[in-house]
């Protein structure tokens, strides 16, 4: 990657800083480990975690930051500081702790949080023993990242002004120390009919169910006009009651993706919608069109960053894949975040190779490849934020790199 002069990595490098934050993690990585272990026990899915937020809430109130619950209209999410911006720039790490319906935390959020958590204790302990004030420490409890866009609710808020670095590090199957990713929209279609016997009298009924298989058809077929980073996939939550009743209600779920979120927006987005409105006048049913969720914006990671991250997964012993041009085809409410926030959403692996959202990825975000990720993850963003705090031609240097970034409005 190679955007920060040699010289100023090492200035920003100190031998003794990174004795400190291993001596800190050392002692206080079975603390860690029994947090990251008791969220995974009890996973909760998009804006129930309770049981997480108060767990990291108590122990972010215990260490002596100033929390807040509940931010941002949303129950689950929360903020935590320490320090004053007025002594230097804000550093923010994000966490999340949401699970998925059905298979637990197969996207290792329980991961996520702990290293978020840890980094944050650590680098509080480092500021406290620096000798001298050296800016804001923030966390950010953003829930609801499956499926429900919690950071964007904590963008309109105001919750994340005066930001000036955001770090969050995610689990894989790899280590990569930066990753573009494609904008999400996420629609139902609901589609209302008549019902009637389908045996006795089909003709007097308007059937539902034909207008979401019909959509379905019509979205595999444009499929063929769309660029080739571009995807579509849906469900049927509801098609019918019996066999024998025509249905009445259907409704179809369906994601959009796209590496250019304008482009998700403006022009892929209408021709989806498209498809369900022409389903529905040739069926003849009603369709409403509902947006679940906000728009995920695309992924833009900070160069200058993810420079920093990748010289620090070295100095943890770990070998990151090499950046990559190509965008990964997954989706994030980071990207919200690092549309406004020069950020950095970096992967650690589990095991290489391993797919997420699979049962295995949730029985290794709770196993010892987990812990490991915990452990090396905390070290890697805490010294990452210690640099940034010790040296402030650094956070420069990552707004200028944020300057020139290519951004959505």
């Amino acid at each position: 990657m190679s955007t920060i002069a040699n010289s100023e990595i090492d200035e920003a490098i100190d031998i003794e800083d990174e004795a400190f934050h291993r001596k800190f993690l050392d002692e206080n990585a079975d603390g860690l480990l029994d947090i990251s272990h008791e969220i995974h026990a009890n996973p909760e899915i998009r804006f129930e975690e309770t049981v997480a937020s108060a767990l990291l809430v108590s122990k972010l109130e215990e260490a002596g930051f100033a929390t807040q619950l509940g931010v941002g209209g949303l129950p689950t999410a929360f903020l935590a500081e320490y320090g004053s911006a007025s002594d230097g720039p804000t550093i923010a790490f994000f966490l999340e702790y949401d699970a998925l319906e059905e298979i637990g935390h197969a996207c290792g959020h329980n991961v996520i949080a702990t290293i978020g958590l840890g980094a944050a204790l650590t680098v509080q302990a480092w500021m406290r023993n620096h000798g001298r004030a050296v800016g804001r420490l923030l966390v950010v409890g953003s829930p609801g990242e499956e499926g429900g866009g919690g950071k964007q609710y904590l963008i309109k808020a105001g919750c994340l002004d005066g930001i000036d670095a955001a770090l969050m590090m995610h689990p894989s199957g790899e280590n990569l120390s930066c990753m573009t990713t494609l904008g999400r929209v996420a629609l139902d279609f609901e589609f209302t009919g008549k019902a009637a016997h389908a045996a006795v009298t089909p003709h007097h009924g308007v059937n539902a169910l034909d207008a979401a298989v019909l959509t379905l058809n019509a979205i595999g077929l444009l499929r063929q006009q769309l660029p080739s980073d571009v995807r579509v996939h849906a469900i049927v939550l509801e098609g019918g009651e019996a066999p024998n009743i025509i249905p009445e209600k259907s409704v179809l779920r369906a994601y959009i993706r796209a590496a250019d979120t304008r482009a998700l927006v403006d022009d892929l987005q209408p021709r989806v919608e498209n498809c369900a409105r022409g389903a529905a006048i040739a069926t003849g049913t009603q369709v409403s069109i509902i947006q679940q969720s906000p728009t995920y914006a695309a992924l833009q990671p900070n160069a200058v960053l993810g420079d920093l991250v990748e010289r620090n997964f070295a100095r943890v012993g770990r070998r990151t894949e090499p950046p990559r041009t190509e965008v990964f085809p997954g989706s994030t409410d980071m990207g919200n975040v690092s549309q406004i926030i020069p950020s950095i959403h970096p992967n650690i692996e589990f095991v290489p190779g391993l797919g997420m959202h699979t049962r295995e990825a949730a029985e290794y975000a709770g196993a010892p490849e987990g812990d490991k990720a915990v452990l090396d993850g905390s070290l890697i963003l805490a010294m990452t934020a210690s640099q940034l705090f010790s040296n402030h031609r650094l956070v420069g240097q990552v707004k200028a790199a944020f300057s020139e970034g290519v951004r959505v409005d």
